[in-house]
């Protein structure tokens, strides 16, 4: 038995309170290693009485299996132990490793502790999410509203995107393409910053108390929220608080008068006079006009949480984006959840960072992270095709297991972003790897996020050529690619296995990738050819009608289902219990 491979930790992504009554638990171990794993576990003060359950293997990756366990302890204790049964091998695995057997005696001092399920503990995360399909807007390139607002030198729509022009794109201009958003499905939508600043981007933010007076002003922000509520869309803005902009009052006061201005220590200033190239205080990314804030200052934190606080109360918004979440200290977030939850119990609070994200997801900071991992794992399958079926499976997997459940069912799904190129881009324009990409981001767990002008078949390189402006004359949209979208988005807004159901691959399934999304009342199969064949599938399963919900037609089965499926194509069926 190879024990290096094998972990568990509590209080971590390998043992945590699902809701009130539930806590999971996981076991790692070398991929093949164990044949079976049985839980022993019980309440401390009462552990003659403990139980034993058989551990379920919940996914495998490239190295690893994942085993895993659902208990309700009583008494909201849960002490526990595993027994590890290898081909020829038994042994117990407690806090204090591996033995052949365990001394009853000693036995208190051996277990793993869930200590007391405190449910100011719980990880509770933002239901509405779950239920969501967002849309991200980058403003100034969406829709040109009022023209009476436009910068000086705007220029023509359409044009090529550089890093420093404009277009005239506004609040109002969201506001006028509801109407659009409402016919595609979308029930919710994520700005990047619409704060004053001075860059079309806006994220050197000049006043975090003021709309863009380019982008329209309070009343302006008020009415696009109240219009998106009215039709179902919530409404997420972007929170720059790592960084501010060059031009902000308090960094040019710190400009002119060096240490005698109160916001001195607000900055990561290395020394006085201020100097911009190179930059002599700490910025975002080296960017002289974003310096980098000093969130551990008591007055920079109680400025920003009040902005966190000003815009739920004064607009209605649902949520934060986090812009550069992890370059700021995890004790700022946690006041920052604190303000907002209690201004807003369901604002939804989704941090920007590109990786591992578990030390800011175990309840007391985030929700969820914008899933790039899930982007990655996508491009490489869909759009570049250097991965296999099974490879797939196993990324995805190990996405999953770096999170709890409850992180899984709201995270942030993109394929493309204002900060990467797009997808087509990287898809070298095929247009059917799109479709395949969007299938799995549209019935996977999570939010699925779709990037503007995406759904019509928008292309874009790297920054700044992903910002393009909104294509929006329709003899120019890939109009079957629309229609891909919006009838997928129809199906999992009319479907609540594909928003909160169970996840499950099908096993044995090598030649597509096919999974079930499962809850009481329906199971949904989604199958899809990733490949340049079509692929003849049968599968054992457990009803005799299902509905094509894409052709809308019936499959009759005697618990087998027999079906074709084209290269590059997919299917989704419904069986309803």
């Amino acid at each position: 038995m190879n024990f290096q491979g094998i972990y568990h930790r509590p209080k971590s992504n390998y043992c945590y309170a699902y809701d009130k009554d539930t806590v999971h638990i996981r076991l790692r171990a070398s991929k093949g290693d164990l044949e079976n794993v049985i839980l022993v576990y019980g309440d401390k003060y009462i552990w003659s009485q403990n139980r034993e359950i058989e551990m379920k293997l919940e996914c495998s990756d490239k190295y690893f299996d994942y085993f895993i366990a659902e208990i309700k302890p009583p008494y909201r204790r849960l002490a526990y132990y595993f027994i590890l049964e290898g081909k020829s091998e038994r042994y117990y695995y407690t806090e204090w490793g591996f033995f052949d057997e365990i001394d009853k005696d000693e036995v208190y001092m051996h277990f793993f502790e869930y200590p007391f399920l405190n449910k100011i503990d719980i990880h509770k995360v933002s239901e509405w999410v779950k239920d969501a399909v967002f849309y991200q807007i980058f403003p100034e390139r969406f829709y040109n509203g009022d023209k009476f607002n436009d910068p000086k030198g705007v220029e023509k729509w359409g044009e090529a995107p550089k890093s420093d022009n404009f277009f005239g794109g506004d609040l109002k201009g969201i506001i006028d393409k509801l109407d659009y958003l409402t016919d595609l499905g979308i029930n919710a939508i994520y700005l990047t910053p619409i704060f004053e600043s001075y860059s079309n981007h806006k994220y050197n933010t000049k006043d975090y108390m003021k709309i863009d007076p380019h982008f329209g002003d309070l009343n302006t922000m008020k009415e696009l929220v109240q219009k998106c509520h009215e039709r179902g869309i919530k409404v997420v803005l972007d929170a720059v608080f790592n960084h501010i902009g060059y031009y902000s009052a308090q960094f040019q006061d710190v400009v002119k008068k060096g240490k005698k201005s109160p916001y001195y220590d607000w900055f990561y200033i290395r020394e006085w006079p201020i100097e911009t190239d190179p930059p002599n205080y700490y910025t975002f990314a080296f960017a002289p006009y974003m310096p980098k804030l000093n969130t551990e200052n008591p007055e920079v934190k109680e400025y920003l949480l009040n902005v966190a606080k000003y815009w739920i109360e004064e607009a209605d918004i649902d949520g934060w984006r986090l812009d550069v979440a992890n370059e700021i200290d995890h004790s700022f977030w946690r006041e920052f959840r604190k303000v907002v939850k209690k201004t807003k119990s369901d604002a939804y609070i989704v941090g920007e960072i590109w990786h591992d994200s578990l030390p800011w997801l175990l309840g007391d900071q985030f929700d969820a992270v914008m899933n790039y991992p899930f982007t990655r794992v996508c491009i490489q399958y869909f759009a570049h095709r250097n991965l296999n079926n099974k490879e797939f499976k196993e990324l995805i997997n190990e996405t999953q297991i770096r999170n709890t459940q409850q992180v899984n069912e709201v995270m942030l799904n993109l394929l493309d972003s204002h900060d990467t190129s797009r997808f087509l881009y990287k898809a070298k324009g095929d247009k059917e790897s799109l479709k395949l990409a969007s299938v799995f981001q549209l019935t996977y767990l999570g939010a699925p996020c779709i990037y503007y002008g995406t759904e019509i078949g928008m292309n874009g390189g790297d920054d700044p050529d992903c910002r393009r402006t909104m294509e929006w004359n329709e003899d120019k949209w890939n109009k079957d690619l629309l229609n891909h979208y919006k009838r997928l988005i129809k199906i999992r807004n009319e479907h609540e296995a594909l928003r909160r159901g169970n996840f499950k691959w099908i096993e044995g399934l090598d030649d597509v990738v096919g999974f079930v999304r499962e809850t009481d009342k329906e199971e949904i199969i989604v199958l899809i050819n990733n490949s340049n064949q079509d692929k003849e599938i049968q599968l054992k399963v457990n009803g005799t009608e299902y509905i094509d919900l894409v052709k809308d037609k019936k499959i009759n089965c005697d618990r087998v289902l027999k079906t074709t499926i084209t290269k590059g194509n997919f299917e989704i069926l419904l069986n309803i219990k």
